[in-house]
């Protein structure tokens, strides 16, 4: 049996025929799995239509109203984060635990959001001029685009939409091709929650389905998680179009070790960290940076617990770390390997054939890698690997590696881990990257602050949820007024209630 997944429009699947489709993989067994339709320009056209219908009835809405759909989407997607979690793991090939936390930390924006009536107050002064108030008011835009990678299918699409569509606009969503299932499901809950058809819709497709909501006149905003070659892409294209846009791009993020660390709390970060989700998200960390001495002795400890790690598909409860998403993909990530050792590294861990759980069968297998001795004109440690590879940098100095860490045309997330209070707060000052960990490895924050890089990373000047992605789905709007006669509604005893 293969399962079929179309688009989500106007608050029902899409019922027109597909003129391309593409084939959905399980990963864990190298199988295609389903097909999923591929929007080309006609069903941008329909979902953007829908979208552009439904924005002034929820524009409208009161704020009470949207906080009360998204108080009953944040309860119907716990409750079936579970089955959320399976579609995921099937079709990413992540492990089960793994996709339920994603799902969790998805709802924490989903949490954010259902406070929309405090996040939308304005500001007010009174008397500016004899009888004359001024305020500023904030204002949906409009039609709101979402393009989301294969990573994360249903977090990142969560740091997006719910924020949107609680400041009042409408939303088409345009998650990976790779793995469409969950957004489909989140598309069904948001009916079950009540919401007005055509203000969430979903989009399944490639590069056409992207360019036509890039180039789309009645697309107002963009919002973008993905590779750094695609976020130009995306920057520069909307942009041009006259569209609001914020475009999160790739990442290399570091992890300092200073020789006064506890190296049992290192090893155990840089392995969680390194090997989580298969290395498959932005926030991992692939390099880490020894200062010396304790290169070798924190290597020694990577390699007894990588070791111990157990690889497996996602739906087996003993796995912790599942396959790679495509062939392709694991096999762009394995070249790494023959190419960094002909740099000049060390392969200290070949993860290229893996023991898994119940046989590979056939699966997009890639252990857990490390490479060591790398340094800054290798590939290894240049590109952005996106894959269970680990590189760790030997360097003499904090101030080396603060210099290397800097240097890097990427700036997403970074971590520095020591005992040394001053160390750390010079770092976390000094390091020219948006998000810094201390004793953290992955510092991704939570959803009332914002999320988002620097340099390379970041093209844009809004980082996603929190307070700047509400003003990245708002406008704002000053008003002054004058008011020389007052009214009089006439008398009425019954309670106040909101519309």
């Amino acid at each position: 049996m293969t399962t079929h997944v179309t688009h989500w429009i106007g608050g029902k699947p899409f019922d027109g025929e597909a003129a391309r489709r593409g084939d959905v993989y399980e990963p864990a067994s190298g199988r295609v799995a389903g097909t999923v339709d591929f929007a080309g320009r006609e069903e941008v056209d329909a979902a953007v239509a829908a979208a552009k219908a439904a924005f002034p009835g929820w524009r409208d809405a009161p704020l009470s109203r949207r906080a009360q759909v998204l108080f009953r989407f944040r309860e119907l997607v716990s409750a079936h984060r579970g089955e959320i979690a399976r579609l995921i793991s099937a079709e990413h090939g992540k492990v089960i635990s793994d996709a339920a936390g994603e799902v969790a930390r998805g709802l924490e924006v989903a949490e954010f959001a259902c406070g929309i009536p405090h996040l939308l107050k304005g500001g007010f002064s009174e008397n500016v001029s004899t009888r004359v108030d001024a305020y500023s008011i904030l204002q949906p835009l409009g039609v709101a685009a979402g393009i989301t990678p294969f990573n994360f299918p249903a977090m990142v699409p969560m740091w997006m939409f719910p924020v949107a569509i609680a400041c009042g606009n409408t939303f088409v969503l345009k998650p990976s091709e790779k793995d469409p299932s969950a957004s489909v499901r989140l598309a069904e809950l948001w009916a079950e929650a009540g919401l007005p058809d055509g203000v969430f819709n979903v989009l399944h497709g490639d590069r056409a389905a992207v360019d036509g909501l890039l180039h789309h006149p009645d697309v107002k905003a963009v919002s973008f998680v993905g590779s750094t070659p695609i976020a130009r892409h995306v920057y520069a294209t909307a942009a041009a179009n006259g569209k609001r846009v914020q475009a999160l791009g790739g990442a290399k993020n570091h992890m300092l070790v200073l020789p006064d660390v506890d190296l049992d709390l290192a090893a155990d970060a840089a392995v969680s960290a390194g090997f989580g989700s298969a290395g498959e998200r932005c926030m991992a960390i692939s390099v880490v940076v020894a200062v010396d001495p304790v290169g070798d002795e924190l290597m020694a400890k990577i390699r007894e617990r990588v070791a111990k790690l157990r690889v497996g598909p996602g739906d087996d409860p003993r796995s912790e770390m599942g396959p790679l998403v495509t062939r392709a993909h694991r096999d762009k990530v394995a070249s790494y390997l023959d190419g960094g050792v002909a740099q000049g590294a060390t392969l200290a861990i070949d993860g290229r054939d893996p023991d898994v759980l119940g046989g590979a069968n056939g699966g997009f297998w890639l252990g857990p890698t490390v490479l060591d001795h790398v340094t800054p004109e290798m590939d290894a440690y240049k590109d952005e690997i996106f894959g269970p590879v680990l590189s760790v940098v030997r360097t003499g100095s904090y101030e080396e590696a603060m210099e290397l860490i800097s240097a890097n045309p990427y700036g997403n997330g970074t971590a520095i881990f020591t005992n040394d209070g001053g160390a750390a707060r010079r770092f976390q000052n000094e390091v020219e990257v948006g998000m810094v960990g201390v004793n953290v490895p992955i510092p991704v924050p939570m959803a009332y602050y914002s999320f988002g890089g620097w340099k390379d990373s970041l093209f844009g000047d809004s980082h996603a949820h929190g307070m700047e992605g509400v003003h990245f789905y708002t406008r704002t709007k000053a008003v002054t007024a004058r008011w020389l006669d007052p009214s009089h509604g006439g008398v009425n005893l019954g309670f106040p209630t909101s519309g």
